[in-house]
């Protein structure tokens, strides 16, 4: 079963706390103690730039080859509208910032040039999320998506640190991941949760063994570093911003460390900086279950036009519920010598609620799975875990690890893991126990995390448009006006899009569209409260 492009655009623009429960949960890339932004902003106010050297360095931009493995592989990206090409460059960036004049790392960056030229005000740098999601293969996904914005922008992205091309993190083998999918991510006895805890310690190993010497590096703190040297070797004396779902955080803490070097930034599908791993994970439970709620609704009111068994949206869950529950007392078939189990069914159908466009798939792949087919569920699983068609993995998940756990200290024991299942479970029956387990995703990892939660305190910043989705699965709503209200009065401009999916730009939304592109543009912010849809 081939995966279509945008669905594959979306996973990787999503994955943004513990959908990957098998990976990873959190330690800072900077090896500083309680409160390393705020450690790293005085630092930067004395010595100003992290690196006056490397600010100045050219980039050589040529024709982008077709994304590595890392990255995701795939064809090279297609030109853009008018015969224009993506074109892509390294930049060097210090390993540790403590050590600015010691060793380098090589970031990958990919850019579509503006349309006017004359009336060109910058670089839009995005992050698309995860954190491990490639920018260099995502950007070209979506097309011509952002193509109102390259009136007056260079479209600029790039893999983090640790991400695809720019020192990819290494763990397991594509053979070893495919095993690890294949175990069960919600342990019912003491055999399973053995397991379970094996398998959790086998990929920290894996990764330590790998990468550990990369690892204390990978955290969001350096990435917006990098992020700021970036903006100064584009020649840019401001940073301008597109964050998306874990890119909100990464926008966040970037205001944070360097308020006066904001010019304008949004943040979409807002991740909420107050919430710490389990609260995340808990509010993830409860946005997925609300975006089934939903979904479930719909496929109701089209009556016989909707495959699913069931006279009501209740009837409908419980259906699917009931899936899950035969999965995993008997998976079945899916993809070659691989099966459809209850996690990768559960994972198939998060990566399906992602979007309102791929709520389709969702209601064929279950009622297939019903039939005894589960192919369509685990090619849907298998693109937010960044499995090919060629049996290939990207390296999302280990990046996702990676960063996650040089970003959060907190790391759960079984015990405590499983004191927190039943709130999870109340949180939702389909997703509960998949996210609960989640929290051990860190528990062996071999660098220290750095915070709770992160600072995006950002007195002294332009205002940042902050948009949240009303029906967003992954970065539940009340997220944005966390956000607004972390980053500060006369900072944060929170706005409300009501609808579905992950996200509200890419939604088509017209009403979005012109509010972002009027302050991205024009320098229009829209009024705070602003409502769409």
């Amino acid at each position: 079963m081939r995966t279509s492009p945008a669905l594959r655009a979306a996973a990787l623009a999503a994955t943004v706390t513990v959908l990957l429960p098998l990976a990873g949960c959190a330690d800072g890339g900077d090896k500083e103690a309680a409160d390393p932004t705020s450690q790293a902003r005085a630092a930067n106010a004395t010595t100003g730039s992290p690196s006056s050297g490397l600010a100045s360095q050219k980039l050589t931009w040529k024709k982008c080859p077709a994304p590595s493995q890392a990255q995701g592989g795939g064809n090279p990206p297609s030109p853009l509208p008018g015969g224009a090409n993506w074109e892509c460059a390294s930049m060097k960036a210090p390993l540790d910032y403590a050590k600015p004049d010691g060793d380098t790392i090589e970031l990958a960056l990919i850019r579509a040039k503006a349309i006017s030229p004359k009336k060109r005000i910058g670089s839009l740098i995005f992050n698309f999320g995860g954190p491990g999601g490639s920018g260099v293969a995502t950007l070209p996904a979506f097309g011509t998506a952002y193509d109102k914005l390259r009136a007056r922008y260079d479209l600029v992205s790039f893999d983090p640190r640790g991400v695809g091309n720019s020192d990819g993190v290494e763990c397991e083998t594509d053979k070893q991941l495919d095993a690890r999918y294949q175990e069960d991510g919600t342990p019912d006895d003491a055999a399973e949760e053995k397991a379970f805890v094996q398998d959790t310690k086998r990929f920290a190993a894996a990764c330590e063994k790998r990468s550990g010497e990369q690892l204390p590096y990978v955290g969001t703190t350096n990435a917006a570093r990098d992020m700021d040297l970036m903006r100064q070797v584009l020649g840019d004396d401001k940073l301008y911003y597109f964050g998306i779902s874990y890119g909100t955080e990464l926008g966040g803490v970037y205001a944070h460390l360097f308020p006066k070097k904001v010019g304008r930034a949004v943040l979409d599908a807002v991740v909420d900086p107050t919430e710490d791993a389990e609260q995340s994970s808990l509010g993830q439970a409860k946005g997925f279950q609300l975006a089934l709620e939903n979904f479930t609704k719909d496929c109701a009111d089209r009556g016989d036009a909707c495959k699913l068994p069931g006279s009501d949206a209740k009837e409908i869950e419980k259906g699917i519920a009931s899936l899950l529950d035969r999965l995993e007392k008997k998976p079945i078939k899916g993809i070659g010598a691989r099966k459809l189990t209850e996690t990768q069914a559960t994972t198939g159908i998060a990566a399906a609620l992602y979007s309102k466009e791929t709520w389709p798939l969702l209601e064929q792949g279950v009622d297939e799975a019903d039939g005894g087919n589960g192919s369509l569920l685990l090619a849907l699983a298998d693109s937010l875990n960044g499995r090919s068609d060629d049996g290939r993995y990207d390296n999302s998940a280990a990046a996702y690890s990676a960063i996650s756990c040089a970003d959060s200290r907190e790391r759960f024991t079984l015990e405590q893991t499983k004191a927190k299942l039943p709130e999870f479970r109340d949180a939702s029956a389909v997703f509960g126990n998949y996210l609960g387990w989640g929290l051990m995703g860190c528990t062996d990892w071999p660098v220290k995390g750095t915070w709770k939660t992160p600072d995006v305190s950002a007195p002294g910043s332009a205002p940042i448009l902050v948009i949240g989705n009303t029906g967003d699965p992954a970065t539940p709503y009340a997220g944005a006006k966390a956000m607004a209200d972390e980053l500060g009065e006369d900072v944060g401009v929170q706005m409300t899009y009501k609808g579905q999916g992950h996200g509200a730009y890419n939604s088509g939304d017209a009403c979005v569209q012109k509010a972002v592109g009027g302050y991205l543009l024009d320098g229009r912010a829209p009024e705070a409260g602003t409502v769409c849809g």
